[in-house]
């Protein structure tokens, strides 16, 4: 009886994380997977570097989310996304695009990641263009690629610290920045922040020139209130959306016009988002049986194969 039980609850496990798997990596992801992973040679990243542990946790869904909402606020930004990027025609393509730069640069050889960076470098190069407001930008502008790095590290670590399986040390999350900067420099990032103090500092930086404008919160309902996901995921997806919601500073939900409610988050919403974030790293993690020896298994969108590649 208890032999029957525990075959049914592998066999749910492989079904939630065989689609997760599907929907964050794309038709390619086993190759991709294998091709990351099994590939012999130096890595810019080792086992025990910081940024392997944030980027393969489930965490990853909320921050990547969050990160999204917060790029946003750049008007340059959002311009060149609105204009140039897939992410309301091919929402998933653009997912799994991103999750593959990620895994090849966190896990990746050290060949790989220098490719795929360069890959990046050379579509930015071609992203121009001109806001509604008649202000020129140019994806490969270093001031507005800082923007976006620093958006994304402080997102994602965010994410790990509050639903990460092992959050980091002080330290570590020191680390997981430098080890960001590394990324960030090879996509053209002038002198990336290389700590928490220098990332938070950047931050307050760049705060002056964000807004929300219309391209920025039509971005926001679509990614909160019309995902292209059917009936049944929209309840798992509405609890990561709110807490990648419950992420962003205040300054950023009053500007994106997203409600906040102290209370409701500490009782309801962080909870869940908690719990949420358990069940897609247990679905996406092999059971015992099944394990391999790697440290590195596969429950964060960076590890299961697979950042802004477009």
């Amino acid at each position: 009886m208890k032999l029957n039980r525990a075959f049914r609850v592998d066999g749910l496990r492989e079904r939630l994380g065989s689609g997760l798997f599907a929907r964050v990596a794309g038709p390619d992801g086993p190759r991709n997977r294998a091709r990351i992973h099994d590939t012999p040679g130096p890595r810019w990243f080792g086992p025990e570097r910081p940024v392997r542990r944030v980027h393969g946790d489930a965490s990853m869904f909320i921050g990547g989310l969050s990160a999204l909402l917060l790029q946003s606020l750049h008007p340059l930004a959002m311009a060149a996304v609105a204009a140039h990027s897939g992410f309301r025609g091919d929402p998933w393509g653009r997912l799994q695009r991103t999750s593959t730069f990620l895994a090849t640069t966190t896990y990746g050889t050290a060949e790989s990641a220098r490719l795929a960076c360069a890959q990046v470098r050379s579509v930015h190069e071609r992203v121009v263009g001109e806001t509604d407001e008649g202000l020129a930008y140019r994806a490969s502008d270093p001031h507005l690629l800082g923007w976006v790095h620093v958006a994304e590290a402080d997102s994602f670590l965010r994410a790990h610290q509050r639903y990460g399986r092992r959050p980091l040390t002080a330290a570590e999350c020191d680390g997981y920045v430098a080890d960001m900067a590394r990324v960030g420099a090879a996509l053209g990032v002038v002198d990336p922040p290389r700590d928490r103090a220098e990332l938070a500092e950047r931050l307050d930086a760049y705060r002056p020139e964000l807004r929300a404008t219309a391209q920025a919160r039509a971005a926001a309902r679509f990614l909160l209130l019309n995902p292209p996901l059917p009936l049944i995921a929209r309840p798992p997806y509405g609890v990561l959306a709110a807490n990648a919601v419950s992420l962003l500073p205040t300054w950023a939900t009053r500007e994106l016009g997203l409600p906040r409610l102290a209370v409701a988050e500490n009782l309801c919403v962080r909870p869940l988002g908690s719990a949420m974030t358990a069940a897609v790293r247990w679905a996406m993690t092999p059971p015992p049986t099944a394990a391999t020896a790697a440290t590195e298994t596969a429950p964060g969108p960076a590890s299961v194969t697979s950042a802004p590649a477009d």
